[in-house]
């Protein structure tokens, strides 16, 4: 079985220092379980990333 995994994206202006990014990014991580999937700096500086998590299926034992 192949992992399903939803998406997320977060676009950040140019104003953004690279530290608002990281904070950011580590709480996203740390509490709702993203990780980076795709990174795009632009040449005004602002970033586009795309977060990814997998998603877990349950199954009823009883």
């Amino acid at each position: 079985m192949s992992a399903v995994w939803e998406y997320t994206e977060l676009s950040f202006g140019r104003t953004a220092t690279r530290g608002d990014v990281k904070a950011h990014l580590t709480l996203m991580a740390e509490i709702d379980r993203w990780e980076i999937d795709r990174v795009r700096v632009y040449t005004d500086g602002s970033r586009w990333i795309r977060l990814r998590r997998k998603v877990y299926r349950l199954q009823r034992t009883a």
